[in-house]
C-alpha cells in the first residue's frame, strides 16, 4: 500500500473514531491533575492503548504516573515516540491544554494499528507526568525510559499553527533571608530585617533586566514576607525564575542572579541562602527534518502554517521537551485551538481546550502526529538525515548539561 493510502486510512480512522477522542479529552479536563497526581488521567489513556493491542508497562521510571505504550510493526525499524502530558496548573485546570496533548498522543498511536502490518519498527508512546512543573521528561531520560528511541513528537496546543517552535533554557530558584525580630515601633534598631534584603534583591533583578540579552526572562515572586507590620521581619522567602535561549547564557544569568541575592544581604544585614530546585529544562532544538515532514502533513491536511520568526519571543515559555531534544531529534510544533487574544495559562484558555476549535485542533494533532509517524517508519532516509542533522547539531554546540541543577549556595552569605 503506498504511503498516501496509509495516511488516508489513518485519517479515516481518527475520524471514525471522533466522539470517542473528544469524549477523553473533556473526561481529562474535567478531572485536572496536578503534577505527579495524574493518576486518574494516566490510567484512562494508558487503559485505552491497552484496549486496542497496546503492550502497556505502568509506572515506568519509578514514576507511578508514567507509562510507556507499544505497537509493533512487520519488522525490524525504527522506534517512533509519540509524547503524551496530561497533568494541570493550580487552580485554573488545564488552562495549557495537556487534556489535548495526551489525548492527541494516544489517538495518533491507536490510527495506526490497522496498518502496523505493513510498517516496519515500533510505536511508542509515552506518557510524560509533571510537565509544568517537576521535569517528568527529565527524570524518565534520567531513567533510561527514552533509551532506543529514534525520534519523538508532541503538539502542543497554541493560539497559531506553528511548526518551528522555540523554548527557553530555564531554572527555578528558592530564596530565603534570615534576620533578627524587634519591634518596629519601639525598638527599630535591635532588627535586622530580612524582608528588606529580599526587596534589594528584587529591585537588584529588576535593574538587571535592562543588561539580559533580549531572548531571556527573569521573574519572580515574594513567598513569605513576615508575621506582623509591627514586627520587623526575621524571616523572607521568594522564588524566581531565570530563562535563556540557551544554557550556556542560563549560567551567566544564574551568577549574576545569585550576586543579586547577596548585595541584598549586604544591604540588609540578612543572611541570604539560596538553592536551585531540582529540574532544570533545557532549551529546545528543533529538527528541521522532522519539522519539514510535519509541515508537509499539516499542508495536506489543509492548513496554513505561520512561518518561524527569527528573533520573535511570542509564545516562548519553557518545556522539559527541550531536554528531550537534547537527546534525540524531536520537534514541538503547535495547533491553534484560540484566538492571538487568549492567553495561554488563563481560564480563557482552560475553556478554548474543550471548545468546538479545541475539538478541531485535537483531531488535527492526532492526525498530523500520525501522518508523520508514517513517513518516519516507512522512509528510512528521513530518519538518517534526521539522526545527521541532530549529531550535527550536538557537535556544534559541544556538550550541553542535561537534567539537574546543582544547588547554587548551600551555606547562607551573612550580610
Amino acid at each position: 500500500m503506498e504511503v498516501s493510502e496509509l495516511k488516508a486510512k489513518a485519517i479515516a480512522e481518527i475520524d471514525r473514531r471522533r466522539d470517542e477522542i473528544v469524549g477523553i479529552s473533556c473526561r481529562i479536563h474535567a478531572n485536572p491533575e496536578l503534577a505527579f497526581q495524574e493518576h486518574q488521567a494516566a490510567e484512562w489513556l494508558s487503559g485505552w492503548l491497552e484496549a486496542n493491542g497496546f503492550e502497556v508497562e505502568r509506572g515506568i521510571a519509578d514514576l507511578p504516573t508514567a507509562f510507556r505504550a507499544t505497537l509493533r510493526g512487520s519488522g525490524e525499524g525504527p522506534a517512533i515516540a509519540i509524547l503524551g502530558e496530561y497533568d494541570a496548573l493550580p487552580k485554573i485546570g488545564h488552562a495549557c491544554g495537556h487534556n489535548i496533548i495526551g489525548t492527541a498522543a494516544a489517538a495518533a498511536a491507536i490510527a495506526l494499528r490497522p496498518l502496523m502490518d505493513q510498517l516496519p519498527g515500533r510505536v511508542i508512546v509515552l506518557g510524560t507526568p509533571a510537565e509544568e512543573s517537576g521535569g517528568g521528561k527529565i527524570i524518565m531520560i534520567e531513567r533510561g525510559a527514552f533509551a532506543g528511541i529514534d525520534a519523538a513528537m508532541m503538539v502542543h496546543p497554541g493560539n497559531s499553527h506553528r511548526v518551528a517552535n522555540r523554548a527557553l533554557a530555564s531554572v527555578m530558584m528558592d530564596v530565603e533571608f534570615v534576620g533578627k525580630a524587634a519591634h518596629a515601633a519601639s525598638r527599630p534598631e535591635e532588627g535586622i530585617n530580612a524582608l528588606d534584603g529580599l526587596i534589594l534583591s528584587y529591585n537588584n533583578i529588576n535593574a538587571l533586566r535592562q543588561h539580559i540579552r533580549s531572548d531571556s526572562r527573569i521573574h519572580g515572586i515574594i513567598t513569605h514576607g513576615g508575621e506582623a507590620a509591627n514586627v520587623v521581619p526575621s524571616f523572607a522567602a521568594g522564588r524566581f525564575m531565570v530563562r535563556a535561549a540557551d544554557d550556556d547564557y542560563l549560567d551567566v544569568l544564574l551568577a549574576k542572579v545569585t550576586q543579586c541575592f547577596e548585595a541584598g544581604a549586604q544591604g540588609s544585614g540578612a543572611s541570604v541562602s539560596y538553592r536551585m530546585l531540582e529540574t532544570r529544562y533545557a532549551s529546545l532544538r528543533t529538527n528541521a527534518s522532522l519539522a519539514r515532514a510535519f509541515l508537509e502533513n499539516l499542508v495536506a491536511l489543509g492548513i496554513s502554517v505561520e512561518p518561524p520568526e527569527a528573533g520573535s519571543m511570542r509564545g516562548i515559555g519553557s518545556t522539559d521537551m527541550g531536554n528531550v531534544s537534547h537527546v534525540m531529534p524531536a520537534i514541538h510544533p503547535t495547533v491553534a485551538i484560540t484566538t492571538e487574544e487568549v492567553l495561554g495559562h488563563s481560564p480563557e484558555f482552560a475553556a478554548a481546550a474543550v471548545g468546538e476549535q479545541g475539538q478541531h485542533g485535537l483531531l488535527l494533532a492526532a492526525k498530523a502526529m500520525a501522518m508523520t509517524a508514517i513517513d518516519l517508519l516507512s522512509d528510512a532516509e528521513l530518519i538518517s538525515r534526521a539522526r545527521e542533522e541532530f549529531g550535527a547539531s550536538v557537535a556544534a554546540e559541544g556538550s550541553v548539561r542535561q537534567g539537574r541543577g546543582a544547588p547554587a549556595s548551600e551555606e547562607p552569605v551573612s550580610g
